[in-house]
Protein backbone atom coordinates (compact mmCIF):
# COMPACT_ATOMS: atom_id res chain seq x y z
CA UNK A 1 0.00 0.00 0.00
CA UNK A 2 2.96 2.56 1.16
CA UNK A 3 4.56 1.70 -2.11
CA UNK A 4 2.15 2.28 -4.85
CA UNK A 5 0.94 5.55 -2.66
CA UNK A 6 4.63 6.88 -3.16
CA UNK A 7 4.68 5.84 -6.62
CA UNK A 8 1.45 7.61 -7.24
CA UNK A 9 3.47 10.60 -5.83
CA UNK A 10 6.18 10.12 -8.30
CA UNK A 11 3.38 9.81 -11.00
CA UNK A 12 1.94 13.06 -10.19
CA UNK A 13 5.15 14.46 -9.68
CA UNK A 14 6.47 13.75 -12.85
CA UNK A 15 2.71 14.97 -14.48
CA UNK A 16 3.97 18.13 -12.86
CA UNK A 17 6.96 18.64 -13.68
CA UNK A 18 6.64 18.23 -17.58
CA UNK A 19 3.25 20.58 -16.95
CA UNK A 20 5.77 23.05 -15.98
CA UNK A 21 8.20 22.75 -18.79
CA UNK A 22 5.09 22.62 -21.43
CA UNK A 23 3.37 25.77 -20.16
CA UNK A 24 4.56 29.00 -22.62
CA UNK A 25 6.32 31.70 -21.37
CA UNK A 26 4.75 34.90 -22.32
CA UNK A 27 6.70 37.93 -23.32
CA UNK A 28 5.03 41.37 -23.65
CA UNK A 29 7.17 44.16 -25.38
CA UNK A 30 5.53 47.28 -24.50
CA UNK A 31 6.94 50.44 -25.76
CA UNK A 32 6.16 53.98 -25.21
CA UNK A 33 4.97 56.72 -27.36
CA UNK A 34 5.65 54.82 -31.24
CA UNK A 35 3.38 54.74 -34.07
CA UNK A 36 4.07 52.03 -36.80
CA UNK A 37 6.65 53.62 -38.19
CA UNK A 38 8.19 50.06 -38.66
CA UNK A 39 9.87 48.77 -41.65
CA UNK A 40 7.70 45.86 -41.97
CA UNK A 41 4.64 48.58 -41.60
CA UNK A 42 5.92 50.13 -44.84
CA UNK A 43 8.44 52.30 -43.19
CA UNK A 44 11.08 53.54 -45.50
CA UNK A 45 13.59 56.01 -44.28
CA UNK A 46 14.88 53.24 -41.18
CA UNK A 47 15.60 49.78 -41.41
CA UNK A 48 13.86 47.26 -38.02
CA UNK A 49 15.64 44.08 -39.09
CA UNK A 50 14.18 41.91 -35.63
CA UNK A 51 11.03 43.63 -35.82
CA UNK A 52 10.57 42.45 -38.89
CA UNK A 53 11.84 39.27 -38.42
CA UNK A 54 9.22 38.86 -35.72
CA UNK A 55 6.73 39.83 -38.39
CA UNK A 56 7.82 37.55 -40.95
CA UNK A 57 7.75 34.68 -38.22
CA UNK A 58 4.17 35.24 -36.65
CA UNK A 59 1.15 37.64 -37.66
CA UNK A 60 1.72 41.33 -38.22
CA UNK A 61 -1.77 42.86 -37.35
CA UNK A 62 -2.36 46.59 -38.94
CA UNK A 63 -5.12 47.92 -37.92
CA UNK A 64 -3.97 47.16 -34.37
CA UNK A 65 -5.55 50.60 -32.12
CA UNK A 66 -5.25 51.75 -28.59
CA UNK A 67 -8.49 52.65 -26.88
CA UNK A 68 -6.66 55.08 -24.84
CA UNK A 69 -3.85 57.41 -26.66
CA UNK A 70 -2.11 58.23 -23.38
CA UNK A 71 0.30 55.85 -21.28
CA UNK A 72 -1.21 55.58 -17.98
CA UNK A 73 -5.27 54.92 -19.12
CA UNK A 74 -3.76 52.59 -21.64
CA UNK A 75 -1.44 50.42 -19.63
CA UNK A 76 -4.44 50.17 -17.19
CA UNK A 77 -6.58 49.15 -19.63
CA UNK A 78 -3.88 46.51 -21.03
CA UNK A 79 -3.38 44.98 -17.31
CA UNK A 80 -6.96 44.51 -17.32
CA UNK A 81 -8.50 43.82 -20.52
CA UNK A 82 -11.06 46.36 -19.67
CA UNK A 83 -12.06 49.31 -21.71
CA UNK A 84 -10.40 52.21 -19.32
CA UNK A 85 -13.70 54.20 -19.36
CA UNK A 86 -15.31 51.15 -17.52
CA UNK A 87 -13.82 51.16 -14.38
CA UNK A 88 -12.83 54.38 -13.92
CA UNK A 89 -8.94 55.00 -14.85
CA UNK A 90 -9.72 56.75 -18.07
CA UNK A 91 -8.18 60.16 -16.32
CA UNK A 92 -4.56 60.46 -16.99
CA UNK A 93 -2.25 59.60 -13.90
CA UNK A 94 -5.02 59.33 -11.82
CA UNK A 95 -6.44 57.48 -8.52
CA UNK A 96 -2.56 58.39 -6.79
CA UNK A 97 -4.09 60.37 -4.00
CA UNK A 98 -5.22 58.74 -0.86
CA UNK A 99 -8.10 61.60 -0.93
CA UNK A 100 -9.39 59.46 -4.23
CA UNK A 101 -7.90 56.14 -4.32
CA UNK A 102 -9.36 53.90 -6.89
CA UNK A 103 -10.62 50.35 -6.90
CA UNK A 104 -10.86 47.99 -9.34
CA UNK A 105 -14.81 46.84 -9.58
CA UNK A 106 -15.21 43.06 -8.28
CA UNK A 107 -14.35 40.79 -10.92
CA UNK A 108 -11.69 42.69 -12.36
CA UNK A 109 -8.09 41.82 -11.56
CA UNK A 110 -5.06 42.64 -13.18
CA UNK A 111 -3.02 39.89 -15.38
CA UNK A 112 0.10 39.87 -13.12
CA UNK A 113 -2.69 38.17 -9.96
CA UNK A 114 -4.05 35.52 -12.41
CA UNK A 115 -0.88 34.01 -13.71
CA UNK A 116 0.17 34.10 -10.36
CA UNK A 117 -2.98 32.17 -9.27
CA UNK A 118 -1.49 29.70 -12.21
CA UNK A 119 2.27 28.93 -11.04
CA UNK A 120 3.64 31.75 -13.33
CA UNK A 121 6.43 33.65 -12.61
CA UNK A 122 5.75 37.41 -12.92
CA UNK A 123 8.48 40.07 -14.02
CA UNK A 124 8.77 43.32 -15.28
CA UNK A 125 11.98 45.04 -16.52
CA UNK A 126 13.75 45.67 -19.67
CA UNK A 127 14.17 41.95 -20.61
CA UNK A 128 18.37 42.03 -20.37
CA UNK A 129 19.98 41.81 -17.19
CA UNK A 130 22.64 44.65 -17.82
CA UNK A 131 20.60 47.21 -19.86
CA UNK A 132 17.70 49.36 -18.79
CA UNK A 133 14.96 49.91 -20.22
CA UNK A 134 16.65 53.06 -22.34
CA UNK A 135 19.09 50.22 -23.77
CA UNK A 136 21.71 52.21 -21.06
CA UNK A 137 23.92 50.08 -18.97
CA UNK A 138 21.97 49.25 -15.33
CA UNK A 139 23.36 51.09 -12.43
CA UNK A 140 22.59 50.25 -8.25
CA UNK A 141 19.49 52.18 -8.87
CA UNK A 142 18.04 50.51 -11.83
CA UNK A 143 19.52 47.26 -11.51
CA UNK A 144 16.33 45.31 -8.91
CA UNK A 145 13.70 48.46 -10.32
CA UNK A 146 10.61 47.03 -11.95
CA UNK A 147 9.68 48.34 -15.43
CA UNK A 148 7.22 50.56 -15.79
CA UNK A 149 3.42 49.85 -14.32
CA UNK A 150 1.57 53.37 -14.30
CA UNK A 151 -1.89 51.97 -13.31
CA UNK A 152 -4.57 54.53 -11.82
CA UNK A 153 -5.73 51.78 -9.62
CA UNK A 154 -5.03 50.83 -6.30
CA UNK A 155 -2.56 47.52 -6.50
CA UNK A 156 -0.10 45.38 -4.76
CA UNK A 157 2.96 45.72 -6.08
CA UNK A 158 3.57 41.61 -4.75
CA UNK A 159 1.44 40.72 -7.98
CA UNK A 160 5.42 41.33 -9.87
CA UNK A 161 7.66 38.34 -8.39
CA UNK A 162 10.63 39.92 -9.94
CA UNK A 163 12.33 42.34 -13.01
CA UNK A 164 13.35 39.60 -14.54
CA UNK A 165 12.68 35.92 -15.76
CA UNK A 166 16.51 35.04 -14.30
CA UNK A 167 15.46 34.42 -10.71
CA UNK A 168 12.50 31.87 -11.31
CA UNK A 169 12.15 28.06 -9.42
CA UNK A 170 13.44 25.88 -12.19
CA UNK A 171 11.22 24.60 -15.37
CA UNK A 172 8.36 27.44 -14.02
CA UNK A 173 7.06 29.16 -16.82
CA UNK A 174 7.01 33.12 -16.73
CA UNK A 175 5.17 35.96 -17.88
CA UNK A 176 7.36 38.78 -18.66
CA UNK A 177 6.87 42.23 -19.85
CA UNK A 178 9.69 44.10 -21.08
CA UNK A 179 9.02 47.93 -20.88
CA UNK A 180 10.87 50.08 -23.25
CA UNK A 181 11.27 53.74 -23.53
CA UNK A 182 10.73 53.93 -26.93
CA UNK A 183 9.54 57.57 -29.14
CA UNK A 184 10.56 58.69 -25.34
CA UNK A 185 14.40 58.29 -25.44
CA UNK A 186 14.29 61.20 -28.19
CA UNK A 187 13.38 63.71 -24.92
CA UNK A 188 11.92 66.63 -25.70
CA UNK A 189 14.68 69.72 -26.04
CA UNK A 190 17.61 70.78 -27.44
CA UNK A 191 20.00 68.82 -25.07
CA UNK A 192 18.15 65.48 -24.82
CA UNK A 193 18.29 65.30 -28.55
CA UNK A 194 21.86 65.95 -28.30
CA UNK A 195 22.42 63.28 -25.92
CA UNK A 196 20.73 60.55 -27.52
CA UNK A 197 21.74 61.44 -30.77
CA UNK A 198 25.32 60.46 -29.13
CA UNK A 199 23.66 56.90 -27.70
CA UNK A 200 22.10 56.68 -31.59
CA UNK A 201 25.39 56.79 -32.88
CA UNK A 202 27.37 54.70 -30.74
CA UNK A 203 25.33 52.05 -30.86
CA UNK A 204 24.44 51.97 -34.22
CA UNK A 205 26.73 53.82 -36.16
CA UNK A 206 25.35 56.66 -36.83
CA UNK A 207 22.16 58.99 -37.05
CA UNK A 208 19.16 59.65 -39.56
CA UNK A 209 19.40 62.06 -41.83
CA UNK A 210 16.75 65.36 -40.75
CA UNK A 211 16.86 66.00 -44.79
CA UNK A 212 14.96 62.31 -45.27
CA UNK A 213 12.34 62.11 -43.12
CA UNK A 214 8.55 62.86 -44.93
CA UNK A 215 7.02 65.09 -42.07
CA UNK A 216 2.74 64.89 -42.40
CA UNK A 217 1.52 67.83 -44.53
CA UNK A 218 -0.10 69.55 -40.96
CA UNK A 219 3.37 70.48 -39.63
CA UNK A 220 5.22 73.10 -41.01
CA UNK A 221 8.26 72.15 -43.08
CA UNK A 222 11.54 73.23 -40.37
CA UNK A 223 14.32 72.51 -39.66
CA UNK A 224 13.43 71.41 -35.38
CA UNK A 225 10.52 69.67 -36.54
CA UNK A 226 12.70 67.34 -39.43
CA UNK A 227 15.25 67.04 -36.23
CA UNK A 228 12.57 66.09 -34.19
CA UNK A 229 11.09 63.47 -36.61
CA UNK A 230 14.36 61.81 -37.46
CA UNK A 231 15.11 61.59 -33.65
CA UNK A 232 12.09 60.04 -33.34
CA UNK A 233 13.07 57.26 -36.26
CA UNK A 234 16.58 56.64 -34.66
CA UNK A 235 14.45 56.09 -31.45
CA UNK A 236 12.57 53.12 -33.46
CA UNK A 237 16.08 51.88 -34.90
CA UNK A 238 17.10 51.29 -30.98
CA UNK A 239 14.00 49.97 -29.67
CA UNK A 240 14.17 47.20 -32.55
CA UNK A 241 18.25 46.49 -31.84
CA UNK A 242 17.05 45.88 -27.50
CA UNK A 243 14.25 43.51 -29.34
CA UNK A 244 16.92 41.97 -31.08
CA UNK A 245 19.17 41.73 -27.81
CA UNK A 246 15.64 40.20 -26.01
CA UNK A 247 15.19 37.48 -28.74
CA UNK A 248 18.84 36.86 -28.95
CA UNK A 249 18.58 36.04 -25.10
CA UNK A 250 15.40 33.93 -25.13
CA UNK A 251 17.03 31.69 -27.94
CA UNK A 252 20.62 31.82 -25.57
CA UNK A 253 19.01 29.73 -22.84
CA UNK A 254 16.79 27.72 -24.91
CA UNK A 255 13.47 29.45 -24.40
CA UNK A 256 12.28 30.61 -27.54
CA UNK A 257 10.73 28.01 -28.57
CA UNK A 258 7.92 27.50 -26.23
CA UNK A 259 7.73 32.22 -25.71
CA UNK A 260 4.81 33.56 -26.89
CA UNK A 261 5.87 37.18 -27.94
CA UNK A 262 3.80 40.03 -27.81
CA UNK A 263 5.47 43.47 -29.60
CA UNK A 264 2.90 46.33 -29.34
CA UNK A 265 3.07 50.22 -28.61
CA UNK A 266 1.27 51.98 -25.88
CA UNK A 267 -0.39 55.03 -28.35
CA UNK A 268 0.84 56.50 -31.52
CA UNK A 269 4.15 59.30 -31.32
CA UNK A 270 4.09 62.16 -29.12
CA UNK A 271 3.47 65.25 -31.43
CA UNK A 272 0.76 67.94 -31.52
CA UNK A 273 -2.04 65.73 -33.19
CA UNK A 274 -0.83 62.58 -32.30
CA UNK A 275 -0.84 61.16 -28.45
CA UNK A 276 -3.62 61.88 -26.10
CA UNK A 277 -5.59 62.54 -29.42
CA UNK A 278 -7.59 59.94 -31.38
CA UNK A 279 -6.95 60.24 -34.86
CA UNK A 280 -4.50 57.47 -36.35
CA UNK A 281 -1.37 59.67 -35.28
CA UNK A 282 -2.31 58.87 -31.96
CA UNK A 283 -3.91 55.54 -31.42
CA UNK A 284 -2.76 53.59 -34.74
CA UNK A 285 0.04 51.01 -33.32
CA UNK A 286 1.69 48.48 -34.38
CA UNK A 287 1.13 44.94 -33.23
CA UNK A 288 3.01 41.37 -33.67
CA UNK A 289 2.87 38.31 -32.15
CA UNK A 290 4.59 35.30 -32.76
CA UNK A 291 5.57 31.93 -30.75
CA UNK A 292 3.97 28.42 -30.41
CA UNK A 293 1.13 27.36 -32.62
CA UNK A 294 1.71 30.35 -35.10
CA UNK A 295 1.78 30.06 -38.12
CA UNK A 296 4.67 32.05 -40.19
CA UNK A 297 3.86 34.97 -42.25
CA UNK A 298 0.49 36.12 -41.74
CA UNK A 299 -0.69 39.34 -41.87
CA UNK A 300 -4.21 40.28 -40.69
CA UNK A 301 -6.43 43.65 -41.58
CA UNK A 302 -9.29 43.24 -39.22
CA UNK A 303 -9.87 45.66 -36.43
CA UNK A 304 -8.70 44.88 -33.28
CA UNK A 305 -8.31 47.01 -30.19
CA UNK A 306 -5.35 47.03 -27.37
CA UNK A 307 -7.62 45.36 -24.42
CA UNK A 308 -7.67 42.09 -26.80
CA UNK A 309 -4.03 41.58 -25.85
CA UNK A 310 -4.68 40.92 -22.49
CA UNK A 311 -7.61 38.28 -23.01
CA UNK A 312 -5.37 36.30 -26.06
CA UNK A 313 -2.71 36.13 -23.21
CA UNK A 314 -4.48 34.35 -20.71
CA UNK A 315 -5.61 31.75 -23.81
CA UNK A 316 -2.14 31.14 -24.72
CA UNK A 317 -1.43 30.12 -21.54
CA UNK A 318 -4.44 28.03 -20.52
CA UNK A 319 -5.91 30.61 -18.18
CA UNK A 320 -9.57 31.42 -18.57
CA UNK A 321 -10.59 34.20 -19.25
CA UNK A 322 -12.75 36.58 -16.47
CA UNK A 323 -16.62 36.71 -17.21
CA UNK A 324 -16.29 40.35 -17.00
CA UNK A 325 -13.46 41.19 -19.36
CA UNK A 326 -14.39 43.01 -22.13
CA UNK A 327 -11.06 41.75 -24.58
CA UNK A 328 -11.53 39.56 -27.52
CA UNK A 329 -9.25 36.46 -27.95
CA UNK A 330 -8.46 37.75 -31.65
CA UNK A 331 -6.58 34.37 -31.83
CA UNK A 332 -9.08 31.73 -30.98
CA UNK A 333 -10.33 29.81 -34.52
CA UNK A 334 -14.15 31.01 -33.25
CA UNK A 335 -12.87 34.55 -33.33
CA UNK A 336 -15.09 36.76 -35.54
CA UNK A 337 -13.52 39.79 -36.87
CA UNK A 338 -15.01 43.10 -35.07
CA UNK A 339 -17.60 45.17 -37.04
CA UNK A 340 -15.84 48.69 -35.17
CA UNK A 341 -13.45 49.54 -32.22
CA UNK A 342 -13.19 52.68 -29.80
CA UNK A 343 -11.68 54.68 -28.09
CA UNK A 344 -11.51 57.74 -25.60
CA UNK A 345 -9.15 60.40 -24.41
CA UNK A 346 -10.09 62.25 -21.16
CA UNK A 347 -8.00 64.55 -18.93
CA UNK A 348 -4.19 64.37 -19.71
CA UNK A 349 -2.43 66.29 -16.65
CA UNK A 350 -4.20 69.10 -16.04
CA UNK A 351 -5.90 69.35 -19.86
CA UNK A 352 -9.56 68.15 -18.80
CA UNK A 353 -10.99 67.27 -21.90
CA UNK A 354 -13.86 64.34 -23.42
CA UNK A 355 -12.93 62.86 -26.85
CA UNK A 356 -14.96 59.38 -28.24
CA UNK A 357 -14.58 57.48 -31.13
CA UNK A 358 -15.61 54.57 -33.42
CA UNK A 359 -13.93 52.98 -35.95
CA UNK A 360 -15.69 50.84 -38.51
CA UNK A 361 -14.31 49.22 -41.70
CA UNK A 362 -14.09 52.82 -43.72
CA UNK A 363 -14.87 55.68 -41.55
CA UNK A 364 -13.05 57.19 -38.16
CA UNK A 365 -16.23 58.99 -36.44
CA UNK A 366 -14.99 61.75 -33.04
CA UNK A 367 -17.17 63.40 -30.90
CA UNK A 368 -15.73 66.21 -29.19
CA UNK A 369 -17.66 66.95 -25.77
CA UNK A 370 -15.66 70.18 -25.74
CA UNK A 371 -15.85 71.75 -29.22
CA UNK A 372 -15.68 75.08 -27.40
CA UNK A 373 -11.88 74.47 -26.33
CA UNK A 374 -9.12 74.59 -28.63
CA UNK A 375 -6.76 71.40 -30.02
CA UNK A 376 -3.83 72.91 -28.58
CA UNK A 377 -5.66 73.20 -25.04
CA UNK A 378 -2.75 74.65 -21.98
CA UNK A 379 -0.75 71.71 -20.74
CA UNK A 380 2.69 71.95 -19.18
CA UNK A 381 3.33 68.41 -20.36
CA UNK A 382 3.22 69.29 -24.25
CA UNK A 383 3.96 73.37 -23.96
CA UNK A 384 7.53 71.71 -22.31
CA UNK A 385 8.29 70.26 -25.45
CA UNK A 386 10.49 72.15 -27.91
CA UNK A 387 8.70 70.85 -30.79
CA UNK A 388 5.04 72.46 -30.00
CA UNK A 389 7.43 75.81 -28.48
CA UNK A 390 8.39 76.21 -31.89
CA UNK A 391 5.05 75.25 -33.88
CA UNK A 392 3.53 77.95 -31.39
CA UNK A 393 6.79 80.18 -32.66
CA UNK A 394 6.15 79.26 -36.06
CA UNK A 395 2.08 80.70 -35.74
CA UNK A 396 3.21 83.81 -33.78
CA UNK A 397 5.42 84.69 -37.26
CA UNK A 398 2.41 84.10 -39.44
CA UNK A 399 5.09 81.33 -40.97
CA UNK A 400 1.91 78.51 -40.68
CA UNK A 401 -0.07 77.21 -43.22
CA UNK A 402 -3.44 77.43 -43.16
CA UNK A 403 -3.83 73.64 -42.97
CA UNK A 404 -1.89 73.76 -39.96
CA UNK A 405 -4.07 76.91 -38.77
CA UNK A 406 -6.90 75.01 -39.10
CA UNK A 407 -6.07 71.71 -37.60
CA UNK A 408 -3.70 72.79 -34.87
CA UNK A 409 -4.61 76.77 -33.61
CA UNK A 410 -8.19 76.82 -33.97
CA UNK A 411 -9.93 78.13 -30.95
CA UNK A 412 -12.42 75.95 -31.12
CA UNK A 413 -13.28 72.21 -32.75
CA UNK A 414 -15.90 70.61 -34.51
CA UNK A 415 -18.07 69.02 -32.33
CA UNK A 416 -18.16 65.85 -34.79
CA UNK A 417 -15.65 64.68 -37.10
CA UNK A 418 -15.71 62.09 -39.61
CA UNK A 419 -13.26 60.85 -42.17
CA UNK A 420 -12.82 58.28 -44.23
CA UNK A 421 -9.06 56.78 -42.44
CA UNK A 422 -8.26 54.52 -44.81
CA UNK A 423 -7.89 56.68 -47.94
CA UNK A 424 -7.07 59.94 -45.43
CA UNK A 425 -4.15 58.98 -43.70
CA UNK A 426 -3.83 62.05 -41.47
CA UNK A 427 -7.34 62.69 -41.57
CA UNK A 428 -7.25 65.86 -43.14
CA UNK A 429 -10.51 65.87 -44.25
CA UNK A 430 -13.51 66.37 -42.32
CA UNK A 431 -16.93 64.87 -43.98
CA UNK A 432 -18.80 65.53 -40.89
CA UNK A 433 -21.03 68.25 -42.91
CA UNK A 434 -21.28 66.90 -46.17
CA UNK A 435 -24.71 66.58 -47.00
CA UNK A 436 -23.99 63.03 -49.03
CA UNK A 437 -22.09 61.39 -45.79
CA UNK A 438 -25.27 62.15 -43.53
CA UNK A 439 -26.52 58.79 -43.26
CA UNK A 440 -22.85 57.17 -42.39
CA UNK A 441 -22.76 60.29 -40.19
CA UNK A 442 -25.90 59.24 -37.82
CA UNK A 443 -24.87 55.33 -38.07
CA UNK A 444 -21.86 56.00 -36.54
CA UNK A 445 -23.11 58.35 -33.60
CA UNK A 446 -25.65 56.01 -33.06
CA UNK A 447 -23.01 53.11 -32.71
CA UNK A 448 -20.95 55.38 -30.44
CA UNK A 449 -24.09 56.54 -27.72
CA UNK A 450 -24.61 52.52 -27.96
CA UNK A 451 -20.88 51.98 -26.80
CA UNK A 452 -21.04 54.29 -24.58
CA UNK A 453 -24.13 53.29 -22.77
CA UNK A 454 -23.68 49.93 -22.93
CA UNK A 455 -19.83 49.89 -21.77
CA UNK A 456 -21.13 52.20 -18.61
CA UNK A 457 -18.37 55.04 -19.72
CA UNK A 458 -17.82 56.95 -16.42
CA UNK A 459 -17.51 60.57 -18.28
CA UNK A 460 -15.91 63.57 -16.98
CA UNK A 461 -14.58 63.71 -13.59
CA UNK A 462 -16.66 66.80 -11.54
CA UNK A 463 -14.65 69.97 -10.63
CA UNK A 464 -14.05 68.39 -6.86
CA UNK A 465 -12.06 65.71 -8.17
CA UNK A 466 -10.28 67.89 -10.97
CA UNK A 467 -9.00 69.44 -8.23
CA UNK A 468 -7.79 66.82 -5.60
CA UNK A 469 -6.33 65.04 -8.99
CA UNK A 470 -4.25 68.05 -10.19
CA UNK A 471 -3.31 68.91 -6.82
CA UNK A 472 -1.80 65.56 -6.30
CA UNK A 473 0.42 66.03 -9.91
CA UNK A 474 1.73 69.08 -8.59
CA UNK A 475 2.62 67.80 -5.42
CA UNK A 476 4.61 65.02 -7.16
CA UNK A 477 6.23 67.54 -9.82
CA UNK A 478 9.84 69.01 -8.75
CA UNK A 479 9.99 72.00 -10.78
CA UNK A 480 9.02 75.00 -9.55
CA UNK A 481 8.21 76.52 -13.30
CA UNK A 482 6.46 73.65 -13.98
CA UNK A 483 4.28 74.09 -10.87
CA UNK A 484 3.44 77.73 -11.50
CA UNK A 485 2.33 76.61 -15.12
CA UNK A 486 0.49 73.96 -13.98
CA UNK A 487 -1.47 76.01 -11.38
CA UNK A 488 -2.06 78.33 -13.71
CA UNK A 489 -3.60 76.15 -16.50
CA UNK A 490 -5.58 74.46 -13.74
CA UNK A 491 -7.40 78.01 -13.18
CA UNK A 492 -8.17 77.77 -16.75
CA UNK A 493 -9.68 74.91 -16.98
CA UNK A 494 -11.75 75.37 -13.43
CA UNK A 495 -13.16 78.44 -15.26
CA UNK A 496 -13.97 76.99 -18.44
CA UNK A 497 -16.03 74.12 -16.21
CA UNK A 498 -17.93 76.53 -14.02
CA UNK A 499 -18.99 78.29 -17.51
CA UNK A 500 -19.92 75.22 -19.71
CA UNK A 501 -16.80 75.69 -22.05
Amino acid sequence: MKAALLSLIAILASASHVAAQTNPNIVWFVVDDMSANLSCYGESKISTPNLDRLAEQGIRFTRAYATSPVCSTFRSSLITGMYQTSIGVHHHRSGRSEKNPIVLPNGVLPLPVLFKKHGYHTCNGSGLTNLDFRTQPKNSRTQNRLGKTDYNFTWDSSMYDSNDWSNRDPNQPFFMQVQLHGGKLRGASRAQYDAFSKQVTELLGGTTSPEAVDLPPHYPDDSILREDWSTYLDSIRVTDHHVGLVLDRLKREKLLENTLLVFFTDHGISHARGKQFLYDEGTHIPLIIAGPSIAPGQVRSDLVEHIDIAALTLAAAGIERPESMQGANILAATHQPKTAVYAARDRCGEAADRIRSVRSENYLYIKNFYPDRPLLMPSSYKDGKLILQRLRELKDNNQTSDLTNKLLFSPNRPPEELYLYQTDGWQLVNLADSTEHQPVLLRHREMLNRWIEETKDLGSESIETYLIEVEDQIASTRSETTKSIYRQNTEIYVDWMKSGK
